[in-house]
């Protein structure tokens, strides 16, 4: 049911074919982040015509509202939400130790107040699995323990829990039809993470995701950490860096690699009228879009390209139409899940490799550099 077929290499970049209940996902993938069983402002349809093939939405947030249950009596994540095609679930480990003032952390799991009403609640790896299975993605994760990059002390203990927490999730598991995969830890000691990667790759999970990474580290410690680990991973099994998506990332990370990737910023740079370009990242409420009629990237082919001025969109930023945020969702979508798309034929062609450094030259702190035109 979880066959992964390489189909081609180059380098270390794989091109291979995920098979999942509800499809195939053709890697390197980029995922669409719905945490709450929706990407913001962009409805289903839009993020098929867009090419999106896998979806990522939050166990700690659905299990809090609407819940795990409810969902499960509504047909699960799928009818939900709508969404026909393959969905990944976290575990919400990520986002229970992220409220570090308002939780504890036993060997056992994780007490927390919830975000929204105080209320008190317990994770273990056991609750954690219930819950994704009631919610039925094609893809779920182990529970784990994402340790603060400044704490190195800290670390191992984090790692070592992980990895007991790993062992329970499996024991845990009781449907067939999900896709469990195991958690890398171990911050940025490289001694550590290869650890990780031999402990979690001995497991028999479906697919290995690398965590606690783009969590304030620099690029080049993440870049070390992925090189370190590669040649202890599984060749046949996929590999999912968690919440990083960035153009740039996305390159270095196939080139070392990854065959899945994540990440909120795509929306969120979209809320913030920010758009991706081949050139740097474009504030659409300057002044200088106002009687500009280019799409907001010319080699563009999404829907917002083909159909819109820059001077439309920045007016309807500066109108604070919703519009606009649908519109530059649906943009720069588009633009992570296309380079994905372009990168896995420069891989079937045997070409990516060789043009890694145009890519960078290209794409390079994209996320970051701002232009006027």
């Amino acid at each position: 049911m979880f066959e992964f077929n390489i189909k081609a290499n180059n380098g270390l970049a794989r091109a291979a074919v995920f098979h999942t209940p509800h499809g195939l996902v053709n890697t390197p993938v980029f995922a669409p982040v719905g945490t709450q069983a929706t990407v913001k402002t962009v409805t289903p349809a839009q993020l098929s015509e867009l090419g999106a093939s896998l979806v990522l939405s939050n166990t700690y947030h659905l299990y809090l509202r609407p819940g795990d249950e409810l969902i499960a009596k509504l047909g699960g994540l799928h009818e939900f939400m709508k969404w026909p095609h393959p969905i990944l679930t976290d575990s919400g480990g990520y986002q229970v130790f992220s409220l570090a003032k308002t939780r504890k952390i036993d060997s056992e799991g994780v007490t927390f107040k919830s975000h929204i009403d105080g209320s008190t609640h317990r994770f273990t790896p056991e609750k954690s699995i219930q819950i994704q299975e009631n919610l039925g993605a094609d893809i779920i994760m182990a529970f784990d323990e994402c340790a603060d990059p400044n704490n190195p002390e800290y670390i191992r203990t984090a790692m070592e829990r992980t990895h007991a927490w790993a062992e329970r999730s499996l024991k845990a598991q009781s449907r067939q039809d999900q896709a469990l995969f195991g958690i890398i830890q171990g911050g940025v000691n490289l001694d550590l993470r290869v650890e990780s990667a031999n402990f979690i790759s001995s497991l028999p999970f479906a697919g290995i995701a690398i965590g606690g990474l783009s969590v304030g580290e620099s690029k080049e410690d993440m870049h070390k950490v992925l090189d370190s680990i590669n040649s202890h991973l599984p060749v046949n099994k996929p590999r999912y860096l968690m919440g990083v998506g960035t153009p740039e990332d996305l390159i270095n990370g196939i080139a070392r690699g990854v065959d899945i990737f994540d990440c909120v910023l795509p929306t969120r740079l979209a809320r913030h009228h920010s758009a991706f370009s081949r050139h740097g990242r474009m504030n659409m409420m300057n002044a200088t879009f106002a009687s500009d009629t280019q799409p907001i990237d010319v080699d563009c082919q999404c829907y917002t390209c083909q159909t819109f001025t820059r001077a439309y969109i920045r007016h309807l930023v500066v109108a604070k139409e919703i519009l606009a945020g649908t519109l530059l969702s649906i943009h720069n979508l588009h633009t992570l899940v296309e380079l994905a798309k372009e990168i896995r034929e420069m891989i079937y062609q045997g070409i990516f490799e060789e043009n890694i450094p145009r890519l960078l030259e290209i794409w390079k702190f994209n996320a970051n550099k701002q232009i006027l035109k």
